[in-house]
């Protein structure tokens, strides 16, 4: 039976409501899975599993138990798009559905049965989830209405995580369906008062003050992932000069104060990021570049993100820089190590590996030079590891040197301070030949919020 979104499209009206429209998707290979945590009328708990390009749908009142001993009832609905996986917000008030949604966890799951059929089979499936793992079985006893039971596994009978916060983006249903004092004429948004809000920041393209806070705004679910949890520094530029802020103001709302003492510096106020306010407050406060460290704050000394920037020296080839980046894959799939790629906003592009955690920040920082080094032995024509402009002549500069403690690097999704007003945007790895570094701005930013999340698996991949 070929899915289509009919029933899903005609219970809403996308003129009020700001969950996606959607369109069935190509069917993948990995499939992912989100639980949302739902205060619609009656206060539930919504599991969408991908299969053939839709979200299969259950409204699970209880929601999902680790105990192999209790029966959970899944109703079974309307498919949904895949896009939905992303909703995060507020269904307003007499709309179908209306009440505050919450991503309460996501990942990718896997059938264990043969035949998968969500209409009169049971499915045994497993979950990778951030919160929830193991498997689990969907009975059918009537029409649309299912058991959910958690099979006997090394999961059963953990403790069934009842979280405040969402785990894509921190924040509380509190938060997430606080209204949204709003006026773009007035320049307020989130209830924070933007000041200059028509003052250009960028000419060519022209996108001023206020933009870049819509940005921001239209990016925070994609990018806050990257951003929880870790330090943050900010490029600002009130008045035409940049300036690196990385300590912490005590007039900012949404922020987390951290105390750190550096080796080479005294103890200095650093801060996190806590939610879209916080973000929303940097940029009125002329922060429009976000970098960040490659560990998290409750963990600072087990780095767990690692960034390799390939640095041409000037007069190098776009396509000798692309061959860079191919060159530093294969060393990386040969070790075994899952990376991503992202453009850098600039003459580069960012190679990122996530891990699990590292046992230090020297075995961090020396396991990053010695790939840099393999590139470097193995093409010595064409790679250094030398920062300086002398050695990296005719050559690309691997810059490992970003993964040492306390140096950081751009964020996804990042708006960077260049003429073109670029942004360091992922992408996927066939996608290597056809994005220039600098190639995306903040207005084809925007419309790729609309596809596939590229880095959909980042946070799953455990190495």
């Amino acid at each position: 039976m070929k899915e289509t979104l009919e029933k899903y499209q005609k219970k809403r009206n996308f003129r009020k409501t700001l969950e996606p429209i959607g369109k069935v998707q190509k069917s993948r290979k990995r499939c992912v899975f989100v639980i949302q945590h739902h205060w619609a009328r009656k206060e539930h708990y919504d599991l969408r599993l991908e299969w053939n390009g839709v979200l299969k749908s259950f409204a699970v009142p209880k929601g999902l138990s680790f105990s192999a001993h209790e029966k959970r009832l899944a109703i079974l609905v309307e498919d949904h798009p895949i896009a939905y996986r992303n909703f995060e917000g507020v269904i307003p008030k007499g709309e179908y559905g209306g009440g505050t949604v919450m991503i309460y966890d996501e990942g990718y799951w896997e059938p264990v049965s043969k035949d998968v059929d969500f209409s009169s089979h049971e499915l045994k499936f497993i979950l990778f989830g951030r919160r929830y793992k193991g498997m689990w079985t969907l009975v059918p006893f009537k029409e649309n209405y299912w058991l959910l039971i958690k099979e006997k596994d090394e999961f059963a009978n953990m403790k069934t995580p009842r979280s405040l916060f969402s785990v894509r983006t921190g924040r509380t249903k509190e938060e997430i369906s606080e209204k949204l004092e709003t006026s773009y004429s007035k320049g307020i948004v989130e209830g924070i008062s933007i000041s200059n809000p028509d003052k250009t920041v960028f000419s060519r393209p022209s996108f001023t003050k206020l933009d870049l806070v819509k940005y921001y705004q239209k990016v925070f679910l994609r990018m806050f992932p990257y951003l929880e949890n870790r330090l943050v520094s900010t490029v600002r530029c009130p008045d035409g000069v940049p300036f690196y802020k990385k300590h912490f103001e005590s007039t900012h709302k949404g922020m987390k104060k951290v105390l750190l003492r550096k080796d080479s510096e005294k103890r200095r106020d650093y801060y996190s990021i806590r939610n879209i306010e916080g973000l929303i407050s940097e940029v009125q406060m002329n922060g429009y570049e976000f970098h960040l460290w490659g560990s998290r704050v409750k963990r600072m000394n087990h780095p767990d993100i690692m960034v390799f920037d390939l640095d041409p020296d000037e007069g190098l080839s776009l396509q000798k820089v692309r061959d860079g980046v191919r060159d530093l894959k294969s060393i990386l799939d040969q070790l075994g190590l899952v990376s991503f790629l992202k453009t850098s906003g600039g003459k580069g592009y960012h190679v990122v590996v996530p891990f699990t955690s590292f046992s230090s920040w020297k075995s961090f920082t020396d396991f990053s030079y010695k790939v840099a080094k393999l590139m470097e032995s193995k093409w010595p024509l064409k790679y250094t590891t030398q920062m300086s402009k002398k050695m990296r002549k005719g050559k690309i500069f691997v810059d490992w040197m970003r993964n040492e403690k306390g140096s950081t690097s751009v964020a996804p999704y990042s708006v960077r301070l260049k003429k073109k007003a670029s942004v360091s945007m992922p992408i996927s790895w066939r996608e290597l030949d056809k994005v220039e570094p600098d190639g995306i701005g903040i207005s084809e930013a925007l419309e790729r919020l609309k596809r596939r999340d590229p880095w959909e698996m980042f946070f799953l991949i455990h190495q």
